[in-house]
């Protein structure tokens, strides 16, 4: 993760950021016409649509979402009984393009945009709306901040907290999503609280965090075993089906990954599918020893509580580096 290893090791991101000339050198142009599909291929039927200000369980609690609809041939036909959806959780320095090229350390990371992430994610997920969660601060243009789901500092090291039914990940989650589906008038909304009435037929939910993001991911761990015993959200925690960590990290000197054993005996039990993927910029660096260990542990302990975590070390041959963390995006 980008802001822990600065604040570990003591370079800045500028410096390490000669390792992406080639990245760099994608003009704003070419960027543009890649983010919007609808200039390049005049097809209206996937678009990238950006939602300002969303609220969630809370007014004053806000999030931008960016929301790329699913490729379908017969658009209005198919969102009706489509409502499956992904979310993403980014990380540092990560945010949408035009702010990314005004920052000297940001564009040099323009291929990693919130628009580049969706339309990846676009084709990993075609069936599905891919919501990119816009962290609601951006500390210093580049350092991504969850206060909305949890407990943050300013660099956004999480201080994790057990489910409360007056405010929560789970709480924001549900009613971001519920006000972002009528934001962009998609039909069969989810409703931003009630029981399994509210919840519209055929939804289902897929999260992915990314390195920063994951902090996100493990706050709803933590909250799961309060989530599923309350009879309001209960039912909303059943359809997610998937929950991908990928490359997690952030500034604080633990829980980078769940260790607890109660609430990942409590995730074992849900019957959601895990996903783990990492690579050597995270888990095997000396100076961070303990994400590598939080990882095995994550993966250790579920296994022996009966889940089956899918689990990849990627580029695991290949130097440590920045590129490739931000590469498992794309090979996840």
């Amino acid at each position: 993760m980008l802001a822990a290893r600065a604040v570990a090791v003591g370079f800045t991101l500028l410096s390490v950021a000669k390792t992406m000339t080639s990245v760099a050198a994608t003009t704003s142009s070419e960027l543009h016409a890649s983010a919007n599909p609808d200039a390049r291929t005049g097809s209206p039927q996937r678009r990238l649509q950006r939602l300002p200000a969303v609220p969630g369980r809370h007014p004053n609690r806000v999030n931008d979402l960016l929301l790329l609809r699913p490729e379908t041939d017969n658009h209005t036909a198919k969102e009706k009984s489509n409502n499956k959806h992904v979310v993403f959780f980014h990380g540092d320095i990560q945010n949408f393009q035009e702010e990314m090229a005004l920052q000297p350390e940001g564009s040099q990371w323009l291929r990693w945009s919130l628009e580049q992430v969706a339309l990846t994610l676009g084709r990993r997920f075609p069936d599905c709306h891919v919501w990119v969660v816009r962290a609601s601060r951006m500390y210093l243009h580049k350092f991504s901040c969850y206060h909305n789901f949890v407990e943050s500092n300013m660099f956004g090291a999480p201080e994790h907290s057990p489910y409360s039914a007056k405010f929560g990940a789970f709480l924001h989650l549900r009613a971001l999503l519920s006000h972002g589906m009528e934001r962009a008038d998609l039909p069969h909304p989810l409703q931003p609280q009630g029981g399994a009435d509210s919840i519209p037929s055929g939804f289902s939910l897929i999260l992915v965090g990314f390195s920063k993001g994951c902090v996100v991911l493990n706050q709803l761990v933590y909250e799961l075993p309060g989530a599923r015993a309350d009879p309001q959200v209960s039912h909303f925690v059943k359809r997610i089906t998937d929950m991908f960590w990928l490359d997690g990290g952030h500034p604080g000197g633990s829980e980078t990954w769940v260790t607890d054993k109660q609430v990942l005996k409590e995730l074992a039990s849900s019957g959601v599918s895990i996903h783990a993927h990492v690579t050597p910029y995270e888990v095997c660096d000396p100076m961070r020893a303990w994400v590598g260990r939080e990882h095995a542990l994550f993966i250790k302990t579920l296994e022996e509580f009966g889940a089956c975590p899918s689990k990849k070390l990627h580029f695991e041959d290949e130097p440590p580096c920045i590129e490739n963390h931000f590469r498992v995006i794309l090979d996840f």
